[in-house]
């Protein structure tokens, strides 16, 4: 009875989810679940039409069988006639006469799938044709594409993730597969084309795969191709620096013909020809001007539509300047309605059918959207490819209120840019929030018929480029709510469930911070130094950084090289360059007011620079075995204007302080938010006694250092210490608090020092004579936990004017440890740090 309503369920109703089938794998048997492979059966067939089957779906089988090989150690045979043990059926409702077969035979209602874009059906069928007895999978798509994603979706739930090559995702084993009964689908897609562009792709993935398939070949397109369509992508617009597409390699375009990748050229690119085919023969096609040499031009146009005939790619039209260039000074929308005009009698000429039978878009792309806002007419079936500002915010949507265009609108969307005002091509910068924001926006306004995102290199835009292409499928699937779901999701994927948590939220904080300001806009003078900004920002970098190396730490070695390749590196890097710019801005405040401890800072600048290059080293020669060696070649250090560095990363300046061994103080400190806070060592003064010196003991204590006389064995008569600080103020009484280190009174009576304000009458303070565990256990316990001692001081009725005042203290006994020195002007408060240190100026003396 099951099989028999799943049958008229697959009749009668399509099922749909939202963004993807709902999970019919199973590595254990539920209820009447079809085995695939188990235990006790290690061998199946597929049956497909190998004959007529579309070329693209038989490679697609091909690349199943090795998946199936992958999770379970077992690669089915492929047939295309009556076999044994027949497990899987595949077919297109277009080609396929299996499908055909079943259709005849009541076992597939062609409704389901006739007519349709791009739809794929899963579904378990019982002895469907003569010949093949019990249960098999069936999975049938209406065209090619449909077919071929209903492929990969099985291999994706099987464990293969569509980022398995490019991300060197593990696969996990598996020793059985199994398929729940029911119906699978996710529908059609709602945008029609979906792609990316490789672009900005020199000196990283040039220089890539250059060494390892020895150009922009179909050697490597292969594996990209394969990508897309797992992502189910259906559109490219191919890598145009320095590679032309269709001249490099002639096995380019076909190729992606055949696996089902429909071929553009880029918003520069016309008529199906790549610039670096006219930037090569200039002399043979003349002046890239179509007012003094449109028989040059058009020559050059007519070759690409005779090239690209019989093929499915998407032409686009209309004309900009030579290389990537405004077309003039001014807009002349009619020398480019007449380019258009030529330009389409070109493609009805050379095809035999009339243009609007020719896929096109007009892109308007930087000043190409003056020519459309001042009423250029296009025609009725061209595409209107609007675009974002390269930085995720669309520029121009479609009139709400006013006609639509007939031939529909795409976007041109970006997530790396080589351009003004500041190129970034390193690593990735986007939020996916940001980019559901903006792309929800665009679908809702209509926008629908096209969906493009400049990837650069695609590494390491691996996680925004998943998201569009999934967002592309079905915006509406996905909300501000469930954002983090597909962040989950995709950690999960890679990494597996018990990862999938940390994993996700440490990606979304990544993007988050990121997307502040792309890397190569980042520099000492971006955040606030002053106010703790720059070190908040800073220390939160650091601090993912150790929450990514914890996690890294707790994976499984097959794992490792995914997680950094996808969150590990990029992390890091970022943090390093945080930290590289916070120590540059820390060397240059300290440097201006002669402060030695520029120099320390200078040193950390120049080990964080140099800590770049060993990680975008190790990126390149170690990861996967350095396989995706020149991907970390992009210079981001010493931007000078919007273009890269020349030469590669430039360390930024730092300055060295050369201070005589006598010279120390002159630190001045002023009140900020009601409090004065000193550190102990950055006095303005001090008297050395006869026998000692004042000595800082580094990174003692909670803050900054400990100062004290030191030896300890000598006499300390005559000396002191001095703190200058203003007031903003007139202070009646003033209250403060001395931090000391945590010394218990091993001299008899204890510990003293003496204090006054301005000369005024010294008071004489102890500090530490009841912290004694005979007398007072109770005082003594929580000084020594805390490490420090916290010792108040009053005068009452000082009267201390608005203005500079001077502090002077004085110990009357050895080992008299001093931290820090807090003034309370009217807002001093609890604090486990003892709030944050005043600004303050330095005058060498």
């Amino acid at each position: 009875m099951k099989r028999i309503f799943y049958t008229l369920l697959l009749l009668t109703v399509t099922v749909l989810s939202p963004s993807a089938a709902e999970q019919f794998v199973s590595f254990t048997q539920t209820g009447n679940s079809l085995s695939l492979l188990s235990p006790g059966n290690r061998s199946f067939t597929i049956l497909c039409s190998g004959r007529d089957e579309h070329k693209g779906v038989l490679i697609a089988i091909d690349n199943l069988q090795a998946d199936f090989e992958r999770v379970c150690g077992v690669k089915p045979e492929k047939v295309n006639g009556t076999a044994d043990n027949v497990k899987i059926i595949i077919g297109s409702i277009d080609s396929s006469p299996i499908i055909k077969q079943l259709i005849k035979a009541k076992k597939l209602d062609a409704n389901q799938l006739k007519g349709k874009n791009e739809k794929y059906i899963i579904t378990t069928l019982h002895s469907p044709l003569k010949g093949i007895e019990g249960d098999v999978l069936l999975i049938a798509g209406s065209d090619k594409r449909g077919t071929i994603y209903g492929i990969y979706e099985l291999s994706k739930q099987m464990g293969i993730s569509p980022w398995y090559w490019w991300a060197d995702v593990p696969v996990q084993h598996q020793d059985a597969i199994y398929i729940k009964e029911g119906i699978y689908t996710d529908g059609e897609p709602k945008v029609k084309y979906r792609g990316i562009f490789i672009n900005d792709e020199w000196p990283c993935m040039g220089g890539w795969t250059t060494e390892k398939f020895g150009g922009f070949n179909s050697k490597m397109y292969v594996h990209l191709y394969e990508l897309l369509l797992r992502l189910k992508a259906n559109f490219l617009w191919p890598a145009m620096w320095s590679a032309a597409f269709y001249a490099d390699d002639p096995m380019n375009s076909p190729l992606a013909n055949e696996m089902g990748i429909i071929i553009g050229t880029s918003h520069h690119e016309p008529m199906a020809r790549n610039h670096q085919e006219y930037a090569r023969n200039r002399k043979a096609y003349g002046e890239w001007n179509y007012q003094t040499n449109k028989q040059g031009v058009d020559r050059f146009f007519r070759e690409g539509i005779e090239r690209m005939k019989g093929k499915e790619e998407v032409v686009t039209i209309a004309m900009r300047g030579d290389g990537d260039a405004p077309m003039g000074s001014d807009t002349d929308t009619r020398l480019l309605e007449n380019i258009v005009k030529e330009q389409r009698k070109i493609i009805a000429n050379v095809t035999g059918k009339p243009a609007s039978e020719t896929p096109q878009l007009w892109a308007l792309y930087s000043e190409v959207l003056e020519y459309y806002d001042r009423g250029m007419k296009i025609p009725d079936d061209v595409m209107i490819l609007l675009c974002d500002d390269n930085w995720g915010d669309v520029r121009r949507l479609p009139d709400l209120n006013a006609k639509q265009h007939p031939g529909g609108y795409g976007m041109y969307y970006h997530v790396d840019l080589h351009g003004a005002p500041r190129a970034y091509q390193w690593l990735n910068m986007t939020q996916i929030q940001h980019m559901w924001e903006q792309l929800i926006l665009t679908y809702q306004y209509g926008v629908d018929k096209m969906w493009i995102l400049n990837v650069g290199d695609l590494k390491p835009n691996e996680f925004p480029t998943d998201f569009f292409l999934r967002m592309a499928w079905n915006p509406t699937s996905y909300t501000a709510d469930n954002l983090m779901d597909y962040t989950r999701d995709f950690c999960e994927q890679q990494f597996g469930e018990t990862q999938a948590d940390e994993a996700a939220r440490i990606l979304n904080l990544y993007c988050k911070y990121a997307s502040r300001i792309t890397a190569e806009m980042l520099d000492s003078k971006t955040y606030n130094l002053e106010n703790g900004e720059f070190k908040a920002v800073t220390d939160e970098f650091l601090a993912l950084e150790a929450y990514a190396y914890r996690q890294f730490s707790s994976l499984l070695q097959e794992q490792k090289d995914a997680y950094r390749e996808l969150i590990l590196f990029p992390i890091q890097a970022m943090a390093n360059l945080y930290e590289l710019y916070y120590a540059v801005a820390m060397n240059r405040k300290l440097a201006q007011c002669g402060d030695v401890r520029a120099n320390h800072w200078a040193d950390r600048a120049e080990y964080c620079f140099k800590r770049d290059a060993e990680l975008c080293h190790d990126y390149n020669h170690h990861i996967a075995n350095g396989k995706w060696n020149h991907i970390m070649d992009q210079p981001h250090i010493g931007y000078t204007s919007w273009d890269e560095p020349k030469g590669g990363n430039i360390m930024p300046k730092v300055k060295r302080v050369t201070i005589s061994k006598n010279t120390t103080g002159g630190y001045e400190y002023e009140e900020n938010n009601g409090v004065i806070v000193m550190e102990a060592e950055r006095f303005v003064d001090c008297k050395q006694g006869r026998e000692t010196k004042w000595t800082v003991i580094p990174d003692l204590g909670r803050t900054l250092s400990g100062l004290s006389l030191m030896p300890y064995n000598k006499s300390i008569e005559d000396a002191s210490v001095s703190y200058k600080f203003k007031l903003k103020n007139d202070l009646k009484d003033v209250r403060l608090r001395l931090i000391l280190d945590s010394t218990l009174p091993f001299v008899q009576g204890g510990h003293s020092y003496a204090i006054s304000i301005d000369g005024s009458k010294e008071q004489t303070i102890n500090y530490n004579k009841d912290l004694n565990w005979a007398h007072n256990y109770s005082k003594m316990y929580p000084a020594a936990a805390a490490r420090i001692i916290e010792s108040k001081v009053s005068f009452i009725n000082a009267d201390l004017k608005a203005g500079n005042h001077v502090l002077t203290i004085r110990p009357i006994t050895p080992a008299v440890v001093l931290h820090k020195i807090i003034i309370d002007c009217g807002s001093d408060g609890p604090s486990h740090l003892n709030l944050q240190e005043s600004k303050f100026s330095m005058k060498v003396k």
